[in-house]
Order: structure tokens, then sequence, then C-alpha cells
């Protein structure tokens, strides 16, 4: 724990630049043209000003200001949505993180699901004591999205048709079958139900994976839905996949190419 220690006039006028010149978070390049200095001499000076207090590392290059009333530098991250715009542009968030954004649950998640374009080493990283998990995606699957503001920063989240289909096409993405079943009821229950919308992302994702799964869940838990239901039948892809890939197959559900594990062997109750 490393407490403030003060600045002198100039280098407090250069950090109010940078602050006011940048947006949540400060990076070396930024600085750089901010002050209109060389990049080592930036670096040096955030270097500086974080061993001083005012200032905290996110990663190399990368830094977020200390709140004046804070009482130590070991700080958690204000707003992880914005490190992730940050730090692995072009991106979205997705999964369980926006399905809590849109209230289509109510389990509380500790890892940000980030869906990127980047192809990163680590995809479980932790930044400040905050959880990631990324999943890389192509540029041409960044679509079915919301723009929000986050502090001074833009980010972008999955609308709840897009949360509901990526989470289809990729299961650990809502915590498995059950949760993500859970959020689809209540994607069903509520006023962001598009199942126009939901066929046409499925169909542009190109997931063979996302029309066995959608189908048979429509067909057990809102089994009115005949129009959504015959689209689904009708986009099958040939092949058998399980259900949920973490679990073992018990039994094959042939109308939807599904092995359905032995704790989804009896009927569903309709919820819808």
């Amino acid at each position: 724990m490393r407490a403030m220690t003060g600045l002198g006039k100039l280098d407090r006028k250069r950090l109010a630049a940078i602050i006011r010149g940048t947006k949540d978070t400060i990076t070396v390049q930024e600085a750089s043209k901010i002050l209109s200095i060389a990049p080592s001499d930036a670096a040096k000076l955030l270097a500086r000003w974080t061993q001083k207090g005012w200032l905290s590392r996110v990663r190399r290059g990368m830094y977020v200001q200390i709140p004046l009333e804070s009482r130590t530098t070991e700080m958690p991250l204000e707003d992880p949505w914005v490190i992730a715009e940050r730090l692995f542009a072009p991106c979205y968030i997705g999964g369980w993180s926006a399905a809590e954004y849109w209230d289509l649950t109510e389990q509380v998640f500790r890892t940000i699901v980030v869906i990127t374009v980047q192809k990163p080493r680590n995809r479980s990283p932790v930044i400040k004591g905050t959880k990631f998990l990324l999943r890389t995606t192509s540029a041409k699957f960044i679509f079915g999205l919301k723009s929000i503001w986050r502090g001074q920063t833009k980010v972008s989240v999955s609308d709840p048709s897009r949360t509901i289909i990526d989470m289809l096409a990729e299961l650990r993405l809502g915590g498995g079958i059950r949760l993500a079943a859970d959020m689809f009821t209540n994607y069903l229950n509520s006023g962001n139900k598009n199942l126009p919308l939901l066929i046409e992302y499925a169909k542009r994702l190109n997931n063979g994976a996302v029309f066995k799964r959608l189908g048979f869940l429509l067909e057990r838990l809102a089994p009115a839905e005949k129009s959504a239901i015959d689209d689904s039948r009708s986009a099958l892809t040939t092949g058998y996949i399980k259900l949920d890939p973490a679990l073992n197959k018990y039994r094959l559900v042939t109308r939807w190419r599904l092995w359905l594990p032995r704790s989804w062997d009896s009927n569903i109750q309709n919820k819808v």
C-alpha cells in the first residue's frame, strides 16, 4: 500500500492536462501527444506519478487516475467495461455480462465476458483483481450491438437477442445450459423478446448448433411459437451435437439432432 505524495507545480499542470485530454484511461501515446514529448519521456512521467500514488497501472503503457479521496493506490477497476473497451477493441461485452445488463438473469457473475476480434494469448486475464473471459470472433460477426456510455467512454454490448444467440452458440458464455435456458426464459417473458430478430441473428452467425438448441428450447419452453420453431427446423444442419458439451450424453432427440444429458431426459415444464 502506497500513500499519495506531493507533486510539483509543473507535474500538477502536466497531469491536469493529460486528465483533461483523455477519457477514463491514460496511455503513454496519449500522454506523449498531449504534452508534445517523446513516448519514452511520457512513460517515465506516468511511471513516476504512479510511484507517487496519483495513477494506477492497469497494464504496460496504460493507467487510470487515482481518485483524490482514495487512501491507497491498490484499488479495483472502477469500471471493467471501460478497460475492456480500451484493451480489447474491436470488441463487445457479451454472454452473461450482457445478460446481467439486460436483466435477463439475477445471477451475479464476477467475470466479465468480452467478445473480441483480437487473438490474445491469455484468454482469462485478471486485471486489478477483475477476471475477464475473452472469446475471439471474426469482424464479420460483430453485429447486433448497442452502444452505451460508461463515463466518457462509449462501450458496445450485445443486444438481448444477440446475447441469447451467442450463449446458444457457446454455452460457456452463459454458464452452461441450465443458466442459459433460464436467461432464454426471461428473454421470452420480457419486452426484449423479438423472435424474428433472433432467427435473423442465428442465420447471420451461421452456426448449426444454434438452431438445434434454439428449436429444442423453443419447443419445450414456448411451444406456441410455431413460426420460430419451424424456422429452426428448416435451418437444421447434419450431424448430432450435445445439448451441453460439458455434460455426458444420455438420450438422442433425433428431431433436433441433439444428445440430451440424463438430467434433461424428462420434459421441461413450460414457463412461458
